[in-house]
């Protein structure tokens, strides 16, 4: 998940006349964020292959039947080790599952990207001293590959006008970069299968329910969305979409919180929070009865946290004027074209 402001401190002595001063990234600093960046690039390019098709069941990497309890435990890093190894080998030799980690890859870390460097380049802009985006990989063989993406405030927001624009700059040019990802995936929704059962016809596994976004696409162009095989393209954006959503939600120093508090204030920033987190927590409810799924729950965890962090209060609180409420309209329908209430069906 991509958050623009894990720390930011009170205004209280910060002006615009005497603003804190903006440290360039060192050197070192470049090579950490690179390296990051470039692990979460291999594992989401392995993610990207996984889903592609190769069925790692027919490699048998199963412990021995004589190993016992202890022994069997004890494999487990070399087992899961070796699986990352054979992939990895297959991959090589395979172009074509190559090509679709790579897309996935691409199309996924192009969203993060340019989430990130809305609220980076917009932190610049304001005088706001910001650290480089760190990208966050996963261990290699989970889905999607990566836990997002942040950025971190060490100076303190100079207004009103700039906690408005530095907020929701990342989701809106995030979205910018979804719409293309989106549009090839509807339209190459039959050319790629994305998991094993899929492609073989199994009932069983994760449906990846649909954005009204691509229901939108697929109604233009007349693509059938229920009866079509996912791909690389679909589910880049698909996560692209519900990392965009979420950021979006009301509540604390996510990116929709922090419009919220820059347009309706503290006290209306602090109720409309609570809301938002007993909304979540009953359509966790209800996905998990209705959909078999308990990802929700790990929503309304993260928002509980957010709901216990302190939001910090501009020192300046100008008028927005009507081309920001505009933005502020358009953010909204941003996020009901990518929020989904029941991500994930597990059958």
């Amino acid at each position: 998940m991509s958050q623009s402001t894990e720390s930011i401190e009170p205004i209280a002595h910060i002006t615009r006349s005497n603003p804190t001063p903006v440290v360039k990234p060192t050197v070192r600093q470049w090579l950490l964020h690179l390296g990051l960046f470039l692990i979460t690039g291999f594992t989401t390019t392995i993610c990207g292959v996984l889903m592609a098709g190769p069925d790692l069941g027919a490699w048998n990497m199963t412990p021995p039947r004589n190993a016992g309890f202890a022994g069997s435990l004890l494999m487990i890093p070399w087992l899961y080790v070796a699986t990352v190894a054979r992939l990895v080998r297959f991959t090589l030799m395979h172009p074509y599952f190559l090509g679709q980690g790579l897309l996935f890859s691409a199309s996924l870390l192009a969203i993060l990207v340019a989430h990130e460097s809305g609220h980076y380049l917009l932190c610049r802009y304001y005088g706001v001293d910001a650290t480089l985006p760190f990208f966050i990989p996963q261990p290699p063989l989970l889905i999607p590959g990566t836990f997002g993406a942040f950025i971190r405030m060490k100076s303190p927001v100079p207004s009103r006008r700039a906690l408005f624009d530095i907020g929701l700059a990342g989701p809106l040019a995030g979205f910018v970069v979804i719409l293309p990802v989106a549009f090839a995936a509807v339209l190459t929704l039959h050319h790629t299968p994305l998991l094993a059962g899929e492609a073989s016809g199994s009932a069983s596994g994760l449906t990846f329910n649909d954005p009204l976004l691509f229901r939108l696409i697929a109604r233009w162009f007349k693509v059938d969305l229920d009866n079509s095989v996912a791909n690389s393209f679909y589910l880049a954006a698909w996560v692209g979409a519900l990392v965009t959503s979420l950021n979006l939600m009301p509540v604390g120093q996510l990116d929709g919180g922090h419009g919220t508090f820059s347009i309706f204030g503290q006290a209306a920033h602090r109720w409309i929070g609570i809301v938002a987190f007993v909304a979540m927590a009953l359509i966790s409810v209800l996905g998990w009865m209705w959909h078999g799924s308990p990802s929700g729950f790990l929503y309304v965890v993260l928002l509980a946290v957010m709901l216990r962090v302190r939001h910090p209060q501009p020192e300046q609180m100008e008028p927005l004027g009507l081309a920001r409420t505009l933005i502020g309209i358009l953010t909204l329908i941003v996020f009901v074209l990518c929020f989904l209430p029941f991500p994930i069906t597990i059958t």
